[in-house]
Formats: structure tokens, sequence, C-alpha cells
């Protein structure tokens, strides 16, 4: 009976406004635009349940190595050490998150804590890309920078990226402590000697990837500094020997 009306009602408004009834009218391109909204309403909950499922997934069975990496940390920064971070493209961006995440920390009474983006120095990168090869921007800042009980952070979505890994490599042989953050099936950094640690996100969207490194190195930041909550004193004394 609805359907009937429904017809009648179509066929009314076709006699009074026939513009609005004709195929491809605006009363057309409503109901076009009101379906595509619905289908890109229903792709938005999928990625956010996605998402999230990313995210739990690598904390319930990965949480124990972000603790680690978390003390690994702070033992560094305990001892007077630095953190080092580097990557390529949204990684880069990533690297250079963390680096400011623990220079210029947003929370009140937390201290800043010495690191260090490898990417940001231009005319260091262009040099060592033009003169030597983009593989080696990292490695070649290392020797003037890492002190052995330093920590490099590489950042690669597929753990594979080549200048990442040669930092990696150069960084473990000047005594400091790798950590990496990478997906997929965790590529080169996974099988690497030289990486101490790699948290790996295992997923094969590189969204829902970068999307777990940022929770994981959010996560990393508020425990090292619960770590270090009882160590000020001791990590100036640290810091101001590494000075002289």
């Amino acid at each position: 009976m609805t359907e009937v009306n429904e017809d009648k009602a179509k066929a009314a408004l076709g006699g009074l406004y026939p513009h609005l009834a004709a195929p491809g009218g605006p009363a057309d391109a409503a109901r076009e635009a009101l379906r595509l909204e619905a289908v890109l309403r229903d792709a938005m909950v999928a990625k956010w349940r996605d998402s999230v499922a990313v995210k739990s997934r690598f904390f319930e069975t990965r949480g124990a190595d972000v603790l680690r990496a978390a003390h690994l940390l702070a033992a560094s920064f305990r001892g007077g050490g630095r953190l080092y971070t580097m990557g390529n493209g949204g990684s880069s961006c990533d690297a250079a998150h963390v680096a400011v995440e623990f220079q210029h920390p947003v929370t009140a009474g937390r201290p800043a804590l010495p690191a260090h983006n490898l990417a940001q120095d231009m005319a260091m990168l262009t040099a060592v890309g033009n003169d030597v090869g983009f593989g080696e921007v990292f490695a070649r800042q290392m020797p003037g920078l890492l002190r052995p009980g330093d920590v490099v952070l590489g950042v690669s979505t597929s753990g594979n990226s080549a200048n990442v890994l040669r930092g990696l490599e150069a960084a473990h042989e000047l005594g400091a402590r790798t950590l990496a953050l990478a997906g997929g099936d965790g590529g080169a950094m996974a099988r690497a000697p030289s990486v101490d640690l790699c948290l790996l996100v295992e997923s094969d969207s590189i969204h829902r990837i970068q999307e777990t490194h940022v929770a994981i190195y959010h996560v990393l930041w508020d425990l090292v500094h619960s770590l270090l909550a009882d160590d000020r004193p001791a990590r100036a004394v640290a810091l101001a020997k590494r000075s002289k």
C-alpha cells in the first residue's frame, strides 16, 4: 500500500514539477548525495574501528617491549645520554615528533630531556647526499654526535629503509643502544643484529602503522618520565659531566 502511495506522490510531483521528478534532476542528485554520505560514514567507522583494533592488538601483545624500551631510554637519560631519531617521509615527521616531545614536554612538571632529530640539518643532509649518497645521510652524522650509552631510534613503516638501517648499524658500532619502530613483518629491522629492540606493528596498512607509532611514542614518553621522576638531581650531575 505504501509503494502505491509513493508512486502516486511521484506522479503528482512529476505533473506539477516535471524538472524535479525527471531522471538526473535535483531529486536524483539529492538521493545520490545522501547515498554517498552514508557510504563515506560507513567507511569512516570501519577505519577508526580498524585503527583502534590495530593499536589494541599491539599493546596487548607487545606492551612488554614498550616497557623494555622505556627502561632502556630512562637508563640512558639517567646516565647523561641523549636520544637521536631518524626516518624518511612520514616517518621522518614521526622522528621529529619524538624528539620534540622529549625536548619540549607539554605536561607541567616534566623536565626537558636531550633529543635530536637527525633529519633537521638540511646542510648536513644535502652535503652527505651529494658527496657520498643518500644511504649515508644518517650514518655520517653519528661519529660527531654519539657517545656510548646514547640511544638512536629509527622509524620505518616497512622496516626496510636503507639509510635508517645504515644509521642503526653505525650507531651500534659506536656503542649506542638502538631502537626501531617498524610495521608489517618488520623487514630487515626486525632481523638486524644492530637493532637492540624493534617495536613492530603487524599491519599491512601504512596509515594504521603510523597511527600506532604515534600512540607508541606518546606512551613511551610518559613511561620514561615516570621512571625518571625521582632521578632529577643525579641526571643533572650526569649531564654536567658530559658537557665538560
